[in-house]
């Protein structure tokens, strides 16, 4: 019997097979400096009419628990330390000689829970430099001048004392932590701290007793307890408990942190892991786009004694998936590989087929991809091949060959990951070669089959196209056009729709053609407005801010049971009252709810201007008129490309908010006279805008005024673009953008241009 199955569960993710993209301008995480934004004109609604945004009718207020005494002594220690937010943000950014010093000051001028606050602010500075003696120092400073934050300075002055190597210190801040401290944040994990600490002096047993109390809770299956105990078994001589520890650690939790010091811990005790837990191990590695430790656990395993050789032939198959993903295996390796006779024989075909399409040889390619179909219609990877396959005649242009491919794998795996995106772009290449009625047809198909599918809204809108120009039924264009604009009513297609509905005009009512029975959008979850000002977690967590423990702002939040009704918000308003607008973005974006589906006047304005944020809104309007663009549209692309971070530094070498290339910013610098410029200075919002609205100007005049062309060149570059344009076969530019083969440069250009909606919406731009 083979030892373990050669199927890779975990390959449902792509591999090579997605559109050939263009280099994606991922932003680092890095602080932007805090700046207040002017405030915009008032909020109008997408329709275009003005709107004070009154309460929506039976919109939920969240209730706020009436005042305790704890709720008054956070409140009174916040309004105490206010003044000190700045200066502690400004120490936990850079950490500097002056910083500390004036965080230092503030600390020592003041008493009470302000300079509790402020010392508490010292302590994290000093565990972000390492200096764990001063931390638990200042941690014990915070305990003795203050009692708002006593959790937090208890806690975090026994990892200070630990991390420092003085466990013992520990013992007194954590024993009874949870008695002390119930309601905090830190209570479920204290035990784990604790234990280390005993396990720091080499007392298993304070441990082993320390963890029993808590085995019967649900901190029993976290990575960290488990590691704590298996090495307390360990130390205690109970190797063998220890070593059945550490192997399900490293099977069960493979991408934890404790699961490669359990590697360790088992081969310092002489305790192998067996082939099979090194396979489970590397396939969720590669699960995690970790290729390169994921390859090297294949080759780790194959000369393991207890394998069959067709096992070890599998492992070489495996570990060349992730070559091929590291950009390292050759069309000669490949083929050199095993054969086998299980699915990981289409794995290689599938390997080959890749490398074919990699050199260019579609007679090989095809040839290959035939044989999956033939011979294995039912693998994972004949899927990956078709839809490989229909994106590289997409890229091509061969618009017929590459739906086929699509058509090929709606037919073999209707259900599967691919089918609907494979679905939508057989019905889309078939409206391109101006095939209307399979167009229609498929794309009917595509709302009743994929109702819920993000292809949805794109079918709408193109299946009312075709009413509207090839069968000349206004009404039922009419009809589609609605449907979209009223169940996802934010959309960019809904925003087209519009356009269409005011160029068609009022149209008799007619009965909606049936697939639009299918369509069902998003319900409007009850969101909130107001916060609850009582609740212990919420003024916790501004506190906290105060301190510039960011980290711990959301987590105190979820703590409150209440905070599902408003965590998102508050956590946003917190983050944008020191300047934290990138935070404050993601927070929202994080939420889960599908905001773009909900009609503006069904979101409390707060949430939209938090979604849609203008920092540096004096600047960006100025730079913006100085080069004749609108102010909201230079917002949405910066948004897209940093979210508003200026030091954002991407992958591809990209600075600041507007994400330019330093030789680009070199010669937009020279030409507008700026002397002395440096690449780190489009770290600066003022030149980032100043630069950033020049090139985006002159980008716009070398596409002849025409923003899509603008937009997608501002993405994938000019080269590509001028390609697309060639084709010259597009009606208008609504199909160019839809054309666009690049999957990021089409949705970048689509989401700026209704983001520039959003905003003309939320602020009043007209």
């Amino acid at each position: 019997m083979r030892r373990f199955a050669v199927v890779l569960p975990f390959f449902l993710l792509s591999l090579s097979a997605g559109l050939s993209y263009a280099q994606t301008k991922k932003p680092a995480a890095k602080k932007p400096a805090a700046k207040s934004a002017a405030k915009p004109a008032a909020a109008k609604s997408t329709s275009g009419k003005t709107s004070a945004r009154p309460a929506v009718k039976g919109r939920k207020k969240v209730v706020s628990p009436p005042p305790t005494a704890q709720s008054r002594k956070l409140t009174s220690a916040f309004v105490a330390s206010s003044q000190l937010r700045s200066m502690a943000q400004q120490l936990n950014a850079g950490r500097s000689a002056a910083a500390y010093s004036g965080v230092l000051g503030y600390a020592n001028s003041h008493t009470g829970e302000a300079s509790a606050t402020a010392w508490l602010a010292i302590g994290h500075a000093y565990m972000l430099d390492k200096r764990f003696g001063d931390a638990y120092n200042a941690f014990r400073q915070a305990a003795q001048r203050g009692e708002a934050l006593d959790d937090y300075a208890d806690y975090l002055g026994a990892q200070a004392a630990l991390q420092g190597g003085r466990g013992s210190d520990a013992y007194a801040l954590l024993d009874g932590f949870a008695k002390r401290h119930p309601g905090s944040i830190f209570a479920s994990n204290a035990p784990v701290l604790l234990a280390n600490a005993y396990l720091q002096q080499n007392d298993p047993e304070g441990a082993l007793r320390v963890l029993g109390q808590q085995a019967n809770t649900p901190l029993a299956s976290h990575a960290d307890f488990r590691y704590a105990q298996a090495r307390a078994w360990q130390l205690a001589g109970s190797t063998n408990q220890a070593a059945a520890m550490y192997r399900s650690l490293y099977t069960l939790l493979p991408l934890s942190y404790e699961a490669t010091q359990a590697r360790v811990q088992l081969q310092q005790m002489g305790t192998p892991l067996t082939a099979t837990e090194h396979k489970i191990h590397a396939d969720q590695l590669y699960n995690a786009k970790r290729y390169a430790d994921a390859a090297d656990e294949y080759h780790s395993i194959q000369n393991n004694p207890s394998l069959s050789p067709s096992d070890r032939d599998a492992l070489d198959i495996y570990a060349a998936v992730c070559d091929l993903k590291l950009k390292r295996l050759s069309k000669r390796e490949a083929e050199g590989l095993p054969q086998t006779d299980d699915d990981s024989a289409a794995l290689k075909l599938y390997l080959l087929a890749e490398l074919a399409r990699s050199a260019n040889d579609t007679n090989q390619h095809g040839n290959l991809v035939g044989q999956l179909t033939q011979r294995y219609p039912r693998s994972r990877w004949t899927e990956e091949a078709l839809y490989s396959a229909g994106n590289m005649y997409l890229i091509k242009h061969e618009y017929g060959t590459a739906a086929s491919y699509y058509s090929q794998l709606v037919s073999l795996f209707p259900r599967s990951t691919y089918g609907p995106s494979a679905h939508w772009r057989a019905g889309w290449l078939s409206y391109r070669t101006r095939n209307y009625p399979e167009a229609a047809r498929l794309m009917d198909e595509q709302i009743t089959r994929y109702p819920t599918g993000i292809e949805t809204p794109t079918a709408l809108y193109w299946r009312g196209r075709m009413y509207e120009e090839q069968e000349h039924n206004l009404p039922q264009a009419a009809n589609y056009y609605r449907t979209l604009a009223a169940s996802f009513p934010n959309y960019y297609y809904a925003m087209l729709s519009r356009q269409r509905l005011s160029v068609l005009g009022q149209q008799p009512v007619v009965a909606a053609a049936a697939p639009l029975a299918s369509v069902r959008g998003p319900q409007v979850p009850d969101l909130i407005d107001t916060l609850p000002e009582n609740d212990t977690h919420l003024i916790k967590a501004r506190l906290l801010a105060n301190a510039a423990l960011n980290e711990y702002i959301a987590p105190e939040i979820q703590a409150s049971p209440t905070s599902s009704q408003w965590g998102t918000l508050a956590q946003a308003d917190i983050y944008t009252s020191f300047g934290e607008y990138v935070r404050a973005l993601q927070a929202m974006k994080r939420s889960g709810a599908s905001y773009f589906a909900y009609r503006v006047e069904d979101v409390p304005e707060r949430y939209w201007k938090l979604l849609f944020p203008t920092p540096y809104w004096n600047d960006l309007t100025a730079n913006a008129s100085r080069n004749g663009l609108d102010p909201y549209l230079v917002a949405s692309l910066i948004r897209q490309e940093s979210e508003f971070n200026p030091g954002a530094v991407s992958h591809a070498n990209a600075y600041g908010l507007m994400q330019m290339l330093p030789s680009v910013g070199k010669s937009l610098a020279k030409k507008d006279g700026i002397k002395k410029f440096a690449t780190n200075d489009l770290l600066q919002p003022p030149t980032s805008l100043r630069l950033g609205t020049m090139y985006l100007r002159q980008t716009i005049d070398r596409f002849g005024g025409q923003v899509e062309y603008a937009l997608a060149a501002y993405n994938a570059g000019d080269t590509p673009v001028r390609l697309w344009m060639s084709a010259n076969d597009y009606r208008d530019m609504a199909e160019f953008v839809e054309a666009i083969p690049y999957t990021e440069t089409r949705e970048y250009v689509q989401a700026i241009l209704r983001n520039r909606e959003m905003y003309r919406a939320v602020y009043g731009g007209k």
